[in-house]
């Protein structure tokens, strides 16, 4: 899966894509569609899952 797939707009991919960003990591991909819903999402996954890079992405959407 890659973030084009998560259906999120223009500007999104291309800041990810300016970061370095190719693929969500597995939390991201099972929670982002839940943000661009604007449901609330609590996330608890091992250390280096994504958790932080999640919250970048959706502070991004403003």
């Amino acid at each position: 899966m890659s973030f084009k797939d998560l259906k999120l707009n223009k500007p999104i991919l291309r800041a990810v894509a300016e970061a370095g960003y190719d693929n969500p990591t597995l939390v991201q991909e099972q929670t982002i569609p839940f943000v661009l819903q604007r449901r609330d999402v609590i996330t608890s996954a091992q250390t280096g899952t994504g958790k932080k890079k999640r919250k970048k992405n959706k502070s991004l959407s403003g």
